[in-house]
């Protein structure tokens, strides 16, 4: 585009917008979101040990409530990254384990925790620099 043009393009663009079935970038966003949400990952890496029971996930993944963890393992079932299992038993008994799909997931979710794991100290240290140059900006 030279300095002088201001006509507006009207032909197609290159791409077009997420939201289009053909469109690359949609089907990455979308299980990236889930993969990456606060939740799915912590999850993840406790189903990479082995199959767990709900109680079990949930004092495993600190801090997660009862409702956040039902919607996070019903939500990775959707996905086909886990599998839920209910026992015949009195009470039911009901497991959650990694499927195929979501064990082929775990090396890169724990190489990300242990990055995170590894870095968690530098990145708070680079934060409380950062809102003490900057104390009027809300972003936390």
């Amino acid at each position: 585009m030279s300095v002088t043009h201001t006509e507006v393009t009207a032909g197609p663009a290159e791409l077009e917008p997420c939201g289009q079935p053909d469109h690359p970038d949609c089907g990455i966003r979308d299980v990236l979101d889930r993969i990456g949400d606060k939740w799915s990952v912590l999850v993840i890496v406790e189903l990479a040990n082995g199959p767990r029971r709900f109680r079990q996930l949930q004092r495993a993944v600190d801090g997660i409530s009862q409702r956040m963890l039902t919607l996070t393992v019903r939500r990775l079932e959707r996905d086909g990254l886990v599998l839920r299992t209910v026992y015949p038993t009195v009470p039911a008994q009901v497991d959650y384990r990694l499927t195929e799909t979501g064990a082929s997931l775990t090396h890169l979710v724990k190489a990300l925790a242990d990055w995170s794991l590894e870095h968690r100290d530098g990145i708070a240290r680079a934060r409380r620099s950062y809102d003490d140059q900057n104390p009027e900006n809300e972003i936390r």
